[in-house]
């Protein structure tokens, strides 16, 4: 087979065939492809879009250049399942629910990645945590989900190594927003990671990559149909992502909240504890621990309540190489910031809206995110207490607490803040934060 007629072939508008894929992704992954083929792939792709078996294909394509761990040999007494989501602001449901799940009976093996851009990645807020090793060999990854239950760790070299370079080359010639491509990237490295079912959590709102619930919907039930074709067991939610997720946004300080929230310290904001519950409850359900997604939820419910879930996360830092106390005492290996200010409201009213990509941008400008994949990254920085949509402020009011490294900083971002957040003569109508359940 020649690349460049298989491009041809798709750059027209036919349907490729499994081997031509197959091909491909060969020549992807052991430089057969030159950097313009692999550019031309992605673009007719982009634009000629793939169907259902093309999107199946490039899938197992991408996983079989790699690994895929087997956990048979480990004698597990419960299902493997995982969680991803398409990426949001605060959005810190990961370091949640892999130790409630875990507590639940399920065995829980995360591989996440690093945030770029003005969303933030699980793995830069787990790098905040002093000591813990992120990024660990596959057989002490297997090791700590055997003995704690979970693992949240970074992407590694073995797990569908040809979506690297895919990946890489999409992000220089603006085809990242190719739901097929999008779909075989994120499933390659699940299958890859011997899952018996995942649940996927579809961010929508303006601080989501889908901005629209027509895309969202479009996105889910891709992954959804992909998934299970390819033989792993999946459902997606739509869940909104028009308004910080949490009180907290950054990487020490979501941390913090993650910590606060396992203990059950203060009152759990309701957004993030129910989409962090009916992910729960999908889980449990697909990895065939409970009947229902209502007995999931009460399942995850009590794991929290008793404490076995933040045992269950307490025991996963100290296996990856962070303090063994760090649940009690989390404050004193967290970074924190110099600076701290309120922003606060110039007019009454009530918060009627809330650009989360802005706010997201905010934090990136104090230096807790990435605007280039090689940015070194705050943790300290961040906002805290943001308020939520529908809160009645007048002048002076706080719309959330600043953390800088130095005044300036603080100033950049409450400016930004400030225009993130709308304030009217009228509360919103609420939003439910489950906006769709996507099946096959």
């Amino acid at each position: 087979m020649l690349p460049q007629e298989i491009i041809r072939k798709k750059r027209d508008g036919h349907e490729l065939s499994a081997e031509e894929i197959a091909f491909i992704v060969r020549g992807i992954h052991d430089g057969g492809l030159s950097e313009g083929q692999v550019a031309a792939f992605a673009m007719t792709v982009f634009w000629r879009g793939m169907t259902t078996p093309e999107r199946v294909a490039l899938t197992l394509g991408l996983m079989r250049s790699g690994v895929k761990l087997d956990w048979a040999d480990l004698g597990l007494p419960g299902p493997v399942i995982d969680k991803h989501s398409s990426g949001g602001v605060g959005d810190k449901v990961s370091l949640m629910l892999a130790p409630i799940v875990a507590a639940c009976g399920g065995f829980v093996p995360m591989i996440s990645g690093r945030g770029l851009g003005h969303t933030g990645g699980t793995l830069d807020k787990l790098g905040s945590i002093s000591g813990y090793e992120a990024q660990p060999d596959i057989a002490t990854f297997r090791r700590v989900v055997r003995e704690v239950g979970c693992a949240v760790i970074g992407q590694t070299d073995e797990l569908a190594p040809a979506d690297r370079r895919l990946y890489a080359v999409r992000d220089v010639t603006a085809a990242v927003e190719s739901i097929p491509l999008l779909v075989s990237s994120i499933l390659s490295k699940k299958i890859a990671a011997g899952l018996d079912g995942l649940a996927m959590d579809v961010k929508c709102g303006s601080g989501a990559f889908c901005d629209t619930e027509a895309m969202a919907h479009d996105l889910a039930q891709s992954l959804v149909d992909v998934a299970n074709q390819a033989g792993l067991p999946t459902v997606a939610l739509v869940t909104d992502m028009d308004q910080v997720l949490g009180r907290d946004v950054g990487n020490a300080l979501e941390v913090a909240e993650t910590v606060a929230y396992l203990k059950g310290e203060g009152v759990r904001e309701p957004r993030l504890h129910e989409v962090t519950m009916d992910l729960a409850g999908e889980m449990l359900v697909l990895g065939k621990l409970v009947p229902s997604v209502a007995a999931g939820r009460a399942r995850a419910e009590a794991a929290l309540e008793d404490g076995r879930a933040a045992e269950r996360f307490a025991r996963m830092v100290a296996a990856l190489g962070g303090p063994n106390d760090f649940l009690e005492h989390p404050h004193d290996y967290l970074a924190h910031a110099q600076v701290v200010r309120p922003c606060t409201a110039e007019r009454s009213g009530f918060v009627t809206g809330m650009n989360a990509r802005q706010v997201g941008i905010a934090v990136v400008a104090l230096g807790g995110g990435r605007a280039h994949a090689d940015d070194a990254i705050d943790a300290s920085v961040g906002l805290t207490d943001v308020v939520d949509l529908g809160t009645p402020v007048r002048p002076g009011t706080p719309l959330c607490m600043v953390h800088a490294a130095k005044d300036a900083d603080a100033d950049e971002a409450i400016a930004l803040v400030r225009q993130a957040i709308r304030i009217g003569d009228a509360p919103p109508a609420r939003r439910p934060i489950v906006i769709e359940r996507v099946v096959q």
